[in-house]
């Protein structure tokens, strides 16, 4: 079973850019849906963008215009780049793949890299 681990997280402010990293141990090249989560203190996690074998992507309508989703298959690897932070970005961002054949219809999670936007 293929593992995933964020990194990137950390203490920002409002304005401010991060991108986020998700590298899997193993290849992410027949993964047709990735997707980035993310939590909120004591709220439930919500889908944030997602990302289709090719450029196909998606985003929440609260992060549209201001993050990227994009992957690169050579270094297994998917990214969010966040650009103009705010405050309400703040939470548990996870790295996801959704229950699919190549994962045996398991759904992947990675441990999640925090997120902290200041005013």
């Amino acid at each position: 079973q293929v593992q995933l681990v964020e990194s990137g997280g950390g203490l920002v402010q409002a304005g401010r850019s991060l991108r986020l990293s998700c590298t899997a141990s193993g290849s992410i090249f027949t993964f047709n849906v990735m997707a980035w989560y993310r939590q909120a203190p004591g709220k439930q996690r919500e889908l944030v963008a997602t990302i289709r074998s090719g450029t196909n992507t998606n985003y929440a309508d609260s992060v549209k215009g201001r993050f990227a989703i994009s992957r690169d298959n050579a270094k297994n690897t998917l990214y969010l780049e966040m650009n103009s932070l705010k405050p309400e970005d703040t939470a548990v961002y996870y790295c996801n793949v959704p229950p699919a054949y190549y994962t045996k219809y398991l759904e992947i999670w990675g441990q999640g890299t925090l997120v902290t936007v200041s005013s």
